[in-house]
């Protein structure tokens, strides 16, 4: 636990991967740890700059195809990120951040790039493009049963907003993040992938405003115990707001949001 050390939070290539606000992610993180009491920084990588190994926790967004494809290849040239993975560093990723951390992923251009290969998934263009709200459960064998990695969401809906054409498929090694109640996720009714202490979504948003118990557990990954709550109105009126947005859409499109309550506020939920 880091009682007497700053948390790194490596922000990955924001001038790439910062099309949707996903750098929002690293202030929550931020801002959650420093109104708990730990000592907090966040250490912005830019295009050309070696990636430090060194980070606690990193957050990579999303981006366009072309910046994508420039990210991973930065990446794959500068590989702290993939030896803070070996040694156990928290990852966040979204959306291209999903795709790059994958084995592969197949651009709109129809070429193959080579991820990093931290997740075991691909990801390659599908049909329609995914726009709109997005309802997940967390996974029920993860998260209900009360296994690592997800014990801590609990049964708490995560939402999200999607904006991609990618469908994603998991191998053996990654588990979902989730069900969609609504929305389309990887495409094959889950959303996101976990394996180990990386979690990857196509949820925007950003994702951890939206879902603070979800910034939560990958403070209690970093510091090593589950983080105090924090009551904040205006956050949970956020969630709640979204939630209700995210029953409406799914109302709206026929999908069906059931299971957990999932379409009312979360008690068990920190602000």
């Amino acid at each position: 636990m880091h009682t007497d050390s700053t948390v790194d939070i490596g922000l990955v290539l924001p001038d790439l991967l910062g099309t949707y606000g996903d750098v929002g992610n690293a202030t929550v993180l931020h801002k959650r740890l420093v109104w708990r009491g730990f000592a907090a920084r966040v250490v912005p990588v830019a295009f050309g700059e070696p990636v430090p190994d060194s980070c606690d926790v990193y957050v990579i967004g999303g981006g366009e195809d072309s910046a994508q494809t420039l990210a991973v290849r930065h990446l794959r040239a500068h590989p702290g990120l993939q030896r803070a993975a070996a040694r156990g560093a928290v990852i966040l990723g979204v959306c291209a951040g999903l795709q790059i951390l994958g084995e592969s992923f197949t651009g709109a251009d129809t070429v193959e790039h080579a991820g990093l290969g931290l997740l075991d998934l691909t990801s390659t263009p599908g049909g329609r493009r995914a726009i709109g709200e997005v309802l997940v459960q967390p996974d029920a064998v993860l998260a209900g049963a009360g296994e690592a990695p997800l014990a801590g969401l609990g049964e708490a809906a995560i939402t999200g907003f999607e904006n991609h054409q990618g469908r994603t498929r998991l191998g053996p090694s990654a588990r979902p993040l989730g069900r969609v109640l609504a929305g389309t996720g990887n495409g094959d009714g889950t959303e996101g992938a976990v394996q180990g202490r990386i979690i990857a979504t196509y949820l925007h948003g950003p994702v951890l405003p939206r879902n603070p118990h979800l910034a939560d557990l990958l403070i209690e990954w970093v510091v090593g115990e589950r983080p105090g709550p924090l009551e904040l109105t205006v956050v949970g009126q956020l969630r709640d707001e979204r939630l209700r947005a995210c029953q409406r859409a799914a109302s709206g499109s026929g999908q069906r949001a059931s299971g957990a309550s999932a379409a009312r506020p979360q008690r068990g939920v920190s602000s």
